[in-house]
């Protein structure tokens, strides 16, 4: 069955004093939580600096995209192969970010799922909305699109190898939050179009919130049935919000 997970985006964020301090400051704050996963997605150009503070810890610790190739004249990019040689468990593919600022298409993030999941890396799947399409009212329409587009490539048991994290679009960086209730009904509708077609890999995949998490709205969050964590952005820059976020995940575990 899944379980709890909080996975921290620090995205184009860090250096190599401010890593340590966070990571100083935050490992005896999660050390000895039952219940939840918890992750931090560096930059590339800390990985090696991640994986010397946190091996043997209870924190993992993954990458915030993979290219889709395994290897080749792809000047810039970086494979599956290379992130599991700095201890990755984790790459997110298809975050917004990546969709709308450098052309990330649906076939292009089911392609990255697909390489990570061959490497033996867990993809974080992002889906979502923008305002536009909330208002619209087409929300479940692109989230099942974004999701088919996945499922056509890897099938529902290469989708039951990752953890998909529900991202409105109007909720990342904006301090706008879903509700408990709206993030719960695109969870439990993300979570039915998995059961049409297969109830195990349902049952096995972790469905994140993502979009301005914070530790004063986590326990309301996580406490919805087809909530199972969240996919933090800039909370997961401070040890104290972050620890909270994850303290919060494993209460609800419980």
């Amino acid at each position: 069955m899944r379980g709890k997970l909080v996975a921290g985006n620090w995205k184009m964020n860090g250096g190599l004093a401010s890593n340590r301090a966070l990571l100083d400051a935050l490992l005896p704050a999660v050390a000895g939580l039952d219940g939840v996963g918890c992750v931090v997605c560096a930059p590339y150009p800390y990985l090696a600096q991640v994986q010397g503070l946190l091996q043997g810890s209870n924190l993992a610790w993954g990458a915030q995209d993979v290219c889709q190739f395994d290897n080749g004249a792809y000047t810039g990019e970086v494979s599956a192969a290379m992130l599991i040689d700095f201890g990755c468990r984790y790459a997110i593919v298809g975050h917004s970010e990546r969709r709308a600022l450098f052309g990330d298409t649906d076939d292009v993030v089911a392609a990255k799922y697909q390489a990570a999941c061959r490497a033996g890396l867990t993809p974080i799947l992002c889906l979502g909305e923008t305002l536009v399409e909330r208002e619209s009212g087409v929300t479940e329409a692109v989230v099942a699109r974004q999701l088919d587009a996945v499922v056509k490539v890897v099938g529902m048991t290469g989708l039951a190898k990752g953890v998909v994290a529900y991202e409105p679009v109007w909720a990342i960086g904006t301090g706008r939050t879903a509700t408990p209730e709206q993030a719960q009904a695109v969870h439990a509708f993300v979570r039915g179009c998995v059961a049409a077609s297969d109830r195990v890999a349902a049952g096995q995949v972790p469905i994140l919130y993502g979009g301005s998490v914070k530790a004063a709205n986590a326990e309301q969050l996580f406490a919805m049935p087809d909530v199972d964590g969240g996919l933090i952005g800039g909370a997961a820059l401070n040890a104290v919000e972050f620890s909270a976020i994850c303290r919060s995940a494993a209460e609800a575990a419980r």
